[in-house]
């Protein structure tokens, strides 16, 4: 079971508890990115039963009618095996998604990952004429190229910051230039893209800057956010605009949870609360 320090974070550790905090964003007029936690594996077997339950996932998110897409990391389906190992378990995914029109999302992770996974996601749009979506991160140096090669792709294109310590050679330190950088990436994307960009950001300048190039030109968008981080301003934004909550679940919620409490202040106050009963 869950303990209620985590529950902030993470929705459950099993599918019928994240169907139903799914539900109760769905009642409140958010959407959900559903992610069963899990990484890095060296071992074929833990990528296939991920994989497995995904696909179980997607039957739920469908039959269930909710307005929900899932969300899926390139080391969850095996890509330090090889890339082969990774391609077999994402197309089958996709494939199956596409079938129950549910939309996956390939979440990026650190540096060394960036052109497989980009390649997969371009190829399997391409395939499906959309269906997919990937995420890129301003704090690279490459990024800028990368959104433009991926303008006419028929996907989704997630922009965050990143949060992975990536070297100075290839990437921006310093904040300041990152955040710049975000915003120079969705200019870009909002007058050059038709549709399909998402605003994955809690950070109120950056959200008001993508409604800035919202309302100069009229590009649709979505702003997602982490589940436990700023939801009075998820719900709030939900009542003009379209927003999606980044949904956890399972049992490997230690460490995700540990990430989430040690980034911000709020979320360690948070958890220090939870402990004393308060």
């Amino acid at each position: 079971m869950l303990p209620p320090i985590a529950n902030r974070f993470v929705a459950g550790e099993t599918p019928a508890e994240t169907v139903e905090h799914v539900r109760r964003l769905n009642d409140r007029d958010v959407k959900a990115l559903v992610n069963l936690l899990g990484e890095h594996y060296d071992d074929r077997e833990p990528a296939a039963a991920d994989a497995a339950a995904y696909h179980t996932l997607i039957d739920d998110i469908a039959d269930a009618d909710l307005e929900a897409a899932v969300s899926v990391k390139p080391s969850q389906l095996g890509l330090d095996l090889g890339e082969t190992v990774f391609r077999e378990f994402l197309d089958e995914l996709v494939d199956h998604a596409a079938d129950r029109d549910v939309f996956v999302w390939i979440d990026m992770e650190d540096h060394t990952t960036t052109d497989v996974t980009l390649e997969a996601y371009e190829e399997l749009a391409r395939a499906h004429e959309g269906g997919v979506g990937v995420c890129v991160q301003a704090n690279l140096k490459r990024t800028r190229a990368d959104v433009e090669r991926l303008a006419d792709v028929p996907g989704k294109v997630r922009f965050v910051k990143g949060a992975y310590d990536e070297p100075a050679s290839i990437a921006y330190k310093d904040k300041a230039e990152v955040n710049r950088e975000y915003k120079d990436l969705l200019a870009y994307a909002f007058e050059h893209f038709e549709g399909g960009i998402a605003v994955g950001s809690h950070d109120p300048e950056m959200i008001d800057h993508a409604i800035a190039c919202h309302d100069e030109h009229g590009t649709p968008f979505e702003i997602q956010m982490l589940m436990g981080v700023r939801e009075d301003a998820q719900y709030d934004l939900a009542d003009e605009y379209e927003v999606w909550q980044y949904v956890p679940y399972g049992n490997r919620w230690k460490s995700y949870f540990y990430r989430r409490v040690m980034e911000r202040k709020e979320n360690l106050w948070f958890a220090v609360r939870a402990i004393l009963g308060r």
